[in-house]
Formats: C-alpha cells, sequence, structure tokens
C-alpha cells in the first residue's frame, strides 16, 4: 500500500513538473516568435544576402556570388575613410561622455542646495529625441544666425562665424561633441547609482589611515565603479558605432564625407543604390566586429568576476 502511494505521489509531481513546464513553455512563447519574427529572421536573412546579388530592381536574379560584395566593399574608395571616421566618433564619444559622465556624477553625489533639481534637469540631454537634439544643434551651429557662433564673435573667441557642421575641419569633431552632449546623462545616472552603493565605512577608514581625497578616488572610487563602468562603456561603443540616425540628422554624412561613417554607406548601398547585396556583406562585416567587442568583454566581465569572489 506504501510503495503503491508512493509511485501515485511521484506520478502527480511528475505531472504537476510537466504541467508547470508547459505554462511556462506557453508563456514564454509569445516573446520567442517576437524574437524570430524580429531579430531572427531579419539576421539570417542579412546573413544570407551578403553571399547573393540581392538588387531592389532587379529582384528576379539572385545568383549565388560568394565572397565578391565583400570585395566590393573593400575596394570602395570611401570604405577606409569610413572606417576611420567610425573609430575616431566611437572612441572619442565613448571617452568623453565617460569624462563627462563620472564628473557630473561625483559632483551630484554631494550634499548641494538644489541636488534633486540637478539631477533632473542633466538628464534631459537624454530625453530629448534624436530628431529634435539633431535640429536643434544643427540650428545651434549655423553660421549665420546661430547662437553659437553670435556668442564666440562677441565674446572674441573667433573672430568670424565658422561653419561647424558644413566645413570639413571641424563636422566630424563637432558631431562628436554633440553626441557626446547628448549620451552623456545615461552614464552619470548609472555611475551615480553605483557611487551611492559605495559604503560610506571605507571612505572613513581610509582617511582615518591617512589617505588623501585622489588616493580615496584611485584606490576606491574607481574599483568599486569598475563593474558598472565594463557595462555601460562596452554597451555605448556597439551604440555608437552602430549609430545612423544622429549623424544622418546633423550632415548626413557631409561635407563630402568628412562624417561618412559604416552605417551610413550601409544605408547609401540599400536605399540610393539599391544594393542590398553589398549593404548586407557590410552588415556582416560590422556584425563580426560587434561580435569581437563582446567577447572581449566577455572575457574581462569573467575576469572581474573571479577576482571579486576570490
Amino acid at each position: 500500500m506504501d510503495m503503491s502511494n508512493k509511485r501515485t505521489k511521484k506520478r502527480f509531481l511528475r505531472t504537476r513538473k510537466q504541467r508547470e513546464q508547459f505554462f511556462s513553455a506557453t508563456m514564454l512563447f509569445p516573446a520567442l516568435l517576437f524574437l524570430i519574427v524580429l531579430i531572427g529572421y531579419p539576421l539570417v536573412t542579412v546573413l544570407v544576402d551578403a553571399f547573393h546579388n540581392v538588387n531592389l530592381l532587379n529582384n528576379s536574379a539572385q545568383p549565388f556570388v560568394g565572397l565578391e560584395n565583400f570585395k566590393k566593399v573593400l575596394s570602395d574608395p570611401k570604405f577606409v575613410p569610413a572606417l576611420q571616421h567610425t573609430l575616431f566618433y566611437t572612441f572619442f564619444s565613448v571617452v568623453g561622455e565617460y569624462i563627462l559622465g563620472l564628473t557630473s556624477a561625483i559632483l551630484l553625489n554631494k550634499k548641494v542646495k538644489g541636488r534633486a533639481f540637478f539631477r533632473i534637469a542633466i538628464f534631459i540631454p537624454w530625453l530629448v529625441p534624436i530628431i529634435v537634439a539633431g535640429m536643434t544643434w544643427s540650428w545651434m551651429l549655423n553660421p549665420d544666425f546661430g547662437i553659437i557662433n553670435y556668442l564666440l564673435t562677441h565674446l572674441g573667441i573667433i573672430k568670424e562665424p565658422i561653419n561647424f557642421l558644413g566645413d570639413a575641419n571641424y563636422a566630424l569633431q563637432t558631431v562628436t561633441f554633440v553626441n557626446v552632449w547628448r549620451s552623456f546623462p545615461y552614464y552619470t545616472i548609472s555611475l551615480l547609482a553605483a557611487l551611492q552603493a559605495i559604503p560610506d565605512d571605507l571612505y572613513e577608514a581610509s582617511g582615518i589611515d591617512g589617505a588623501g581625497k585622489f588616493e580615496q578616488f584611485v584606490h576606491i572610487t574607481l574599483p568599486q565603479l569598475r563593474s558598472v563602468s565594463l557595462v555601460i562603456v562596452f554597451m555605448h561603443i556597439i551604440w555608437t558605432a552602430i549609430n545612423f540616425d544622429f549623424i544622418w540628422v546633423l550632415t548626413q554624412g557631409g561635407p563630402n564625407y568628412a562624417t561618412d561613417t559604416l552605417p551610413l554607406m550601409i544605408y547609401r548601398y540599400s536605399m540610393q543604390k539599391f544594393d542590398v547585396g553589398t549593404a548586407s556583406s557590410l552588415s556582416t562585416m560590422m556584425l563580426l566586429g560587434m561580435s569581437l567587442i563582446f567577447v572581449f568583454y566577455y572575457k574581462i566581465k569573467t575576469k572581474i568576476s573571479e577576482e571579486t569572489l576570490n
């Protein structure tokens, strides 16, 4: 009798566990379908098109061309400059965002009057839609009626207005600066949250041992911010490298391709030349690059986790 009860109980538990697994799978199915339809299928399509001659004007002929699309990209005279612009834009954007975000986070972490207001106000650039921010900066930087040139000339900093977005000598740096202005609040909020999680006991103990503010910053603050810094830096490296809309709103890659980047090249291949195969090959190359960055991030993250556990 006892054996029969045990078998019945095990069968019931097994059946209950199966029901729970079926219910969980049913609840996850819409999300899985969403990922397949909106991410999986387009990704596979891009990878397949990269090795085929796909053209929107001649959709009937799609022969397999192997690596010809990749050769076409690499032989394009605009590819190397666009790659250099992408690296410049990404590197200096991320560095500028982190420095400005860390500085503002430290200042906002101090007990000052109106701290709540400043914490809210500093997040406004991140909340402004890209199209609005881009058009606003275009007006502000206009050499004829922009307020930036007006202030610089009246303060005696420059002798005559500068076409920041229309001069190849200033365009890329200007776009990078504007991107830093827009993105640094995200760093500020993330780093501020991490700063508030640092125990005050660490600073008090180091102060008793004679450590100054700079030593506390180097040996306490920065190590405590290492994990969150790693996440937001690598996340923004990918976001910035594949950014299209902000540069397009400001300059459309001009003047004379001075701010042209790889995402803009993909757009021109696909939407202006209708050469989807070549656009897909360049997208595949960028995907491989982003994957390598992710692998590098994962290794560093694993190393930090192991050091924390030890």
